[in-house]
């Protein structure tokens, strides 16, 4: 409501956790669907945009009360994806949700991925797919990626956020995250804070090699040279 959108509806997600094994029915968590009318008739972007900052600014507001910090995990909101994930195996996942069974439940692309958590204990907040990507993690530069994020935090601002708010929100990278969860979290910054497209973000953050590459063309060695300067690669 403080910037102008309106909740349509709160929905209970139905699930089954039979199969699950103890220490995810320990820790299974209880999960709604909000569905948020694009009021101002938006494009999806801007509207996309506007959710990032709604979310954002809900994660502060929980973080600052005891009963509901680290308790609190929005698995996405955007107006393009949704996303099921938990503490599952590949094959538990399509019995325990039961939108995932419905006849009627369609989707022009699903993005799929399983991966046994190694650096970080097993969680379903960490558990994969994230928001914007699928990723293996073990990124070796993770330290010196978040030390750059952390010391450009002050200096960053986005046109597309309000003056009231942009040095919170673009606050993105955790210790309380995984390499994943980092990962994800700039890719979405980049993208939704801005006016970039996704493969524009994702090449930024994963560079090819490029330098000495004699078969890429002009324009795509300026792209990478010209991001170099910007963000150092991921």
């Amino acid at each position: 409501k403080q910037f102008g959108m309106k909740v349509l509806a709160w929905r209970n997600i139905e699930t089954d956790n039979s199969a699950l094994g103890e220490s995810a029915k320990a820790t299974e968590p209880r999960m709604e669907q909000i569905f948020i009318e694009n009021t101002k008739n938006l494009p999806f972007k801007e509207f996309d945009t506007e959710l990032y900052r709604i979310r954002k600014l809900a994660e502060i507001e929980a973080a600052s009360h005891v009963d509901i910090m680290g308790n609190m995990y929005v698995c996405s909101l955007s107006s393009q994806t949704v996303t099921y994930k938990g503490q599952l195996t590949p094959e538990q996942v399509l019995g325990y949700y039961k939108d995932l069974q419905m006849p009627d439940f369609h989707s022009h692309m699903a993005l799929v991925h399983s991966r046994f958590s190694t650096n970080t204990f097993p969680s379903w907040e960490r558990a994969q797919p994230i928001r914007m990507m699928c990723h293996n993690g073990e990124i070796n530069t993770l330290r010196g990626n978040k030390n750059w994020m952390y010391s450009r935090g002050s200096l960053m601002s986005s046109p597309l956020l309000s003056e009231n708010y942009d040095q919170v929100i673009l606050q993105s990278t955790s210790d309380n995250m995984s390499d994943s969860g980092n990962f994800d979290a700039v890719l979405e910054l980049l993208s939704k804070a801005s006016k970039r497209t996704l493969p524009e973000c994702v090449m930024m953050m994963i560079p090819e090699a490029w330098q000495d590459n004699k078969h890429l063309s002009n324009t795509k060695r300026a792209f990478y040279q010209y991001n170099s300067c910007i963000m150092e690669p991921w």
